[in-house]
């Protein structure tokens, strides 16, 4: 298998400590919250009412969830959306990109903007810190959580995990990244959003492509390692809130019945929704059924 094809098939395929903060506006009258650790992290805050709270992919931004935000803000919730270290507006320190930091990055921003009631949205590897953190923090800011085409319970492949990825398929991805970033990078837009079967403009995939060449190759890497090594499974059994998963049958980055499907078994009482046909860009590419379904899932 030629250096494309190792990452197409693999993790673009899988492409998505407690802190206390203080506030600020940065020039232009940009919003941030600081960390303890002196990370400036940027955040967007769309709409008045019960807040939802987004978290987006590896290598990815709150750009990603502006669809979702524009709409949910103009049907009476508050939309918010940070940039995690390293990532977007926010500074890119030289550790922190492991999940117990992200979690508490996470939780900056919550007790910073004391919200409550939130429902929290993670996507892919966003879903990894959205589950994290009610294993660090609690649920008492959380009503809800949604997981969309999520990276639990357990990528990596394991005496325990047998049908996880195997390591030397993760370290090829990492090789490719690490060789030729922007080849690799294109060459996996088409089946991130499920072409031909889920059609996108040329223009949707370069913005894409545009936000994982704006994340450095450092943190890149060295999230890949976090979100493909890291056990989720004692944290999902613990969840208690109510819980949905959406996840596409024809998602090769995630793929339903390693993730979402075995994420679900693992959540007492949560709902799984498939999307017939759909990869694993449904921010995008089933942006309106999307929408309806968390906006119905925060009404419920």
């Amino acid at each position: 298998m030629n250096r494309r094809n190792v990452f197409k098939s693999t993790v673009l395929a899988f492409a998505g400590a407690s802190t206390a903060a203080t506030s600020e506006k940065k020039p232009g009258n940009v919003p941030f919250v600081t960390t303890v650790d002196g990370v400036s992290l940027f955040y967007r805050d769309w709409g008045t009412g019960p807040p939802v709270v987004f978290l987006a992919p590896w290598g990815l931004h709150s750009d990603w969830w502006e669809y979702q935000m524009a709409h949910l803000a103009d049907q009476g919730l508050r939309c918010v959306a940070c940039d995690r270290r390293g990532h977007g507006h926010s500074s890119e320190p030289v550790r922190g990109y492991d999940f117990d930091t992200l979690a508490g990055d996470l939780n900056t921003v919550m007790e910073r903007l004391d919200l409550r009631g939130v429902t929290l949205v993670g996507h892919s590897m966003g879903s990894g810190e959205v589950v994290r953190y009610l294993a660090r923090h609690g649920a008492g800011r959380v009503a809800r959580i949604v997981l969309v085409a999520p990276i639990t319970p357990f990528v990596l492949k394991t005496a325990d995990n047998p049908d996880g990825a195997d390591p030397a398929s993760l370290e090829a991805v990492r090789k490719v990244l690490s060789q030729d970033r922007p080849t690799g990078i294109a060459g996996a837009a088409s089946g991130f959003f499920g072409e031909p079967k889920n059609p996108v403009s040329t223009e949707m995939k370069q913005w894409w492509i545009n936000m994982l060449m704006d994340c450095s190759l450092k943190v890149l890497i060295e999230l890949h390692h976090a979100f493909t090594e890291t056990d989720f499974r004692p944290d999902l059994r613990a969840i208690a809130v109510p819980t949905l998963i959406v996840h596409g049958d024809s998602d090769t980055s995630t793929r339903l019945e390693l993730t979402g499907r075995k994420t679900a078994n693992l959540i007492r009482g949560s709902q799984l929704k498939v999307y017939e046909g759909a990869a694993h860009a449904l921010p995008i590419t089933h942006r309106d059924k999307l929408n309806a379904d968390l906006l119905a899932f925060i009404k419920s």
